[in-house]
């Protein structure tokens, strides 16, 4: 299996770790030092070698950070990892804090006196948190200074670099070669003036050169970073031996990871760099160097959001697949879970299966989110062996799951009822449904960014006095990342959405300690059909690409307006003849009924 439900860290690991670190620190004459969950790359799942947050305080969320001090160790998480944080780390000496709504320049503002020095591993932190943190601390005479990672020093049995071989990514699915890529982001060097850009993340070199690899986990990258030129040369920093096999155009230079640092204190003229991602380092070498450096968007990041038609037909194939994968484990659920005895790992399980028996799964594209009861009321709740809650008659059920396939990645969350749940329940899933249905039937005119979006999926949950605390949704790759940016819907996204874009349609409610909803769909944006009577301007919609029945038997139906009616039952029509050829008999007369008009 692709999942791992085992406990990596435990609580009690904590203090003597921690203590360790404190005597690095002491000895390097620092007041603090900061442990980020990022590795250099800046991505959203590491290597084992790279799980430093995780390994020094138990934390095994996707997102947060921690900040040591000689008194004192925070431990910065947002909503979605509330609970989740406390759990997992030693409360005898981590301090959970509350993050965004405590920023780290003002708690390390309060906690450490005029004079403080606090380290930092220049590698992994990017250059616009180096510069916001060092002008919030500077009034306060606190400095940052860059170390080696202390981390690393006291990590006795860190794991190896990961050296995953990569393989290619059929053109036929990319739609461009690797040149025409090449060519494509080079012109747009050239066109703004600009000699090289420097790309540090996998995921855009993956994009770039049709390579996929397998150095992290449910995300095929390798691992890399490179220094493209306006000419299209490319010099890719990376393990030769990762290479073995693949032909890259003419113009691509590999060269070892390591010499990346050579390169950039020799680089002069004009070089973009993406002060959001890039390591901090990176952008002090090409200064030190004298480069003109040039603040800009990772050069990759748009063409790459915008999919080329060949890629929305691949990932269109992928979700017709997987979809029937999940409709199987509904029907099984459905059939299993009244019987009682099956736990949360149980249906992790077996829809994994389902989807590994298409033949085409190469690996799920997270750790799936498979929570019952209270469970499902946090948002990131990640099972393990220790967690593992059977799936109890009159509790709701959440499953959020996707696959990496060839052609495309997939994400989907449905919220099932076992037995029968009260009307609170129903009516909370009800105004989620309408929330996602809203986004769904949206339209709208070009420059409208996810932010402007964002509203429509919780207007039904403000109505009742109720929100959820994460974006309505991300962006998402071509077997590639399942969260990709930059385009969301979310209040702080201003990117304008445009054609081609995939993202995630998911709004939801959570009570703690009771029950968590979640629908969740993915869309692409695409060109609206002109009204009867004509537009004045250019109209975008979003066009469905997750197909699978959502539970009627959670709805509220007299909530329903008629127009959120007639989108559920032609949604679920379609589903039904999208997906029903594509299931085994028995399947198929369960789909049937869970398909039915409301």
């Amino acid at each position: 299996m692709f999942q791992d439900f085992e406990v990596k860290t435990r609580p009690q690991d904590g203090p003597p770790r921690l203590a360790a670190l404190r005597v690095g620190m002491a000895a390097a004459g620092l007041d603090g030092f900061l442990v980020p969950r990022a590795d250099r790359f800046q991505g959203e799942y590491v290597a084992p070698c790279d799980e430093r947050l995780a390994w020094l305080t138990g934390f095994t969320g996707s997102a947060g950070f921690a900040a040591v001090l000689s008194e004192v160790a925070g431990v910065f998480v947002d909503g979605r990892y509330r609970v989740q944080v406390k759990a997992q780390t030693d409360p005898s000496v981590f301090t959970p804090v509350a993050w965004p709504e405590t920023a780290l320049e003002e708690w390390l503002i309060r906690q450490l006196p005029k004079g403080g020095v606090v380290g930092f591993d220049p590698w992994l932190h990017s250059a616009a948190e180096v510069a916001r943190l060092e002008t919030a601390l500077a009034g306060r005479q606190i400095a940052l200074r860059p170390v080696g990672n202390l981390v690393d020093a006291i990590w006795a049995d860190r794991p190896a670099a990961p050296m995953a071989p990569a393989v290619a990514w059929p053109e036929a699915l990319a739609g461009r070669s690797a040149g025409e890529k090449l060519a494509l982001v080079a012109g747009d060097l050239a066109a703004r003036g600009e000699d090289a850009a420097l790309i540090t993340q996998p995921e855009s070199l993956c994009w770039l050169l049709n390579l996929r690899g397998g150095d992290v986990a449910h995300t095929p990258l390798m691992q890399a970073m490179g220094l493209l030129r306006r000419d299209g040369g490319l010099e890719l920093f990376v393990e030769a031996a990762k290479l073995t096999g693949v032909v890259l155009p003419a113009s691509v230079q590999v060269q070892p990871p390591e010499a990346l640092a050579t390169v950039l204190a020799g680089a002069q003229g004009r070089v973009r760099v993406d002060d959001a991602t890039a390591p901090a380092a990176a952008k002090a070498l090409l200064l030190e160097a004298g480069a003109e450096v040039v603040a800009g968007r990772d050069p990759c990041l748009m063409p790459k959001a915008k999919k080329h038609p060949a890629e929305i037909a691949a990932t269109t194939a992928a979700h017709l697949r997987d979809g029937a994968a999940v409709a199987r484990f509904l029907h099984w659920f459905d059939v299993e879970a009244p019987k009682g005895g099956l736990t949360e790992i149980d249906a992790a399980r077996a829809l994994e299966g389902f989807r590994a028996e298409t033949g085409a799964l190469k690996e799920i594209s997270f750790d799936t989110i498979s929570a019952a009861g209270a469970h499902a009321a946090l948002p990131h709740y990640r099972v393990s062996e220790e967690s593992n809650a059977p799936i109890r008659p009159g509790e709701v059920f959440l499953i959020d799951s996707g696959g990496q396939y060839e052609d495309g990645t997939t994400d989907i969350t449905r919220t099932l009822a076992v037995g029968e749940v009260d009307a609170e329940v129903k009516g909370a899933f009800t105004q989620v449904l309408q929330g996602m249905i809203a986004v769904h039937r949206a339209r709208f005119p070009k420059g409208v960014a996810g932010a402007h979006l964002d509203a429509l999926a919780r207007a039904p949950l403000w109505a009742a006095g109720r929100d959820f605390d994460h974006g309505t949704g991300h962006g998402v790759g071509v077997y590639l990342s399942v969260h990709e940016g930059p385009q969301r819907i979310s209040r702080v996204s201003t990117l304008p959405l445009e054609p081609g874009m995939i993202l995630s349609n998911e709004p939801g409610y959570y009570r703690e300690g009771a029950f968590g909803i979640r629908i969740e769909n993915l869309v692409v944006v695409a060109q609206a059909p002109a009204l009867p009577g004509g537009d004045d301007r250019a109209m975008l919609r979003f066009e469905t690409l997750t197909w699978a029945p959502i539970d009627r038997r959670m709805i509220l139906t007299a909530m329903l307006a008629p127009w959120e009616r007639d989108w559920l039952n032609a949604y679920h029509a379609e589903v039904l003849e999208r997906i029903g050829p594509l299931v085994p008999e028995e399947t198929l007369a369960w789909l049937t009924a869970a398909c039915a008009p409301i």
